[in-house]
Order: structure tokens, then sequence, then C-alpha cells
């Protein structure tokens, strides 16, 4: 098999992985600081914890594992937008608050457009190891998100679209 009979994380990134785990990076780089202002910006305590779990058991292990498998292959690090500090939420303008189901929502969408990138980068690998680095993202994520609608629904900040009721009869009988 040449190049390729030998231990995976020996084996060279193709520059889809390559481009992949670049892209995912700078993404969480980013996320990383939106969450800290969001959480900033939280008022409901669940929610407040939500955003540290993701920030502490998906985000910043995310960034770490990425910038690990970017730099053993001798790959430049996209730039990082600087970590934000805490402030007191009473602080913000009420009017310049982010509120808190627009938050949940920001972040819903956050987790499932990540799920998409992990799948497609998971289909895109020939390396074994970054397939599975990304299974595990998508897991940690896919779990997180399951959290989010629970708490969403419980809430009453998700929003769903218009309801199919199921008729007594059928016209098309």
């Amino acid at each position: 098999m040449g190049m390729f009979s030998s231990n995976p994380k020996e084996e060279p990134m193709h520059y889809g992985e390559v481009f992949g785990v670049w892209s995912a990076l700078s993404v969480a780089k980013g996320q990383l600081a939106a969450y800290q202002v969001y959480y900033n910006h939280a008022g409901d305590e669940d929610l407040k914890k939500f955003i540290q779990d993701m920030v502490d058991n998906v985000i910043k292990p995310g960034i770490k594992e990425n910038e690990d498998l970017l730099k053993r292959n001798s790959v430049g690090l996209p730039a990082a937008p600087p970590e934000r500090s805490e402030a007191n939420r009473e602080d913000i303008p009420v009017g310049a608050r982010v509120m808190d189901p627009e938050i949940s929502a920001t972040i819903s969408k956050d987790i499932s457009q990540g799920l998409v990138a992990d799948s497609m980068l998971m289909g895109q690998c020939i390396r074994e190891d970054i397939a599975m680095m990304y299974g595990e993202f998508h897991m940690k994520k896919a779990q997180m998100g399951a959290k989010l609608l629970k708490m969403n629904k419980e809430k009453g900040w998700l929003i769903p679209p218009p309801l199919h009721k199921q008729s007594k009869t059928n016209q098309y009988e």
C-alpha cells in the first residue's frame, strides 16, 4: 500500500483534510470568543451552564486537538480573536443585550452546522485518525444539541415551523 501502510498518524494529510481541519479550527476560535460574549449576556442560569459546558467540553478540547494535529503536520494556524473577560450582565444596556432565546437559537444553529461540517470532513478523510477525531467531535455536538433542544422546549424558546396534523379523513382515499 506504499505510504498508506503505516501508522495513520504518520501518513500525510491531503489538501482537503488540511483545509477542513484548518477551517474548523478557525470557526472554533471564533465561537470561543462569541460564546464568552453570550455567557456575559445570558440571564438564565441553565443557559449559562450550558454555554460553559460547550466551551469546556466541546470548543476548547476541539481547538487543542485541531491545533496539535496541524502543528504535527507543519500547517500554520489561523488567527484567533482575543478571549473575552467576564462582564456583569446588568452593566449591559437592555437594548444592547443579546436575549436568552436569541443566544439559544444561535448556539442551536452552530451545533447543527457543526454536525454537517464534521460529517463532511469525516467523509473526505483518508486518514482514519482524523476521521475518528471528527467522529468524536460529531458525537459530542449531537449530545449537546439534544440537551439544548430539551432546554429550548422546557423554556418555551423553541419556535417550531408550522406543525402537520393528520386529518381524520384522507381526501385521497
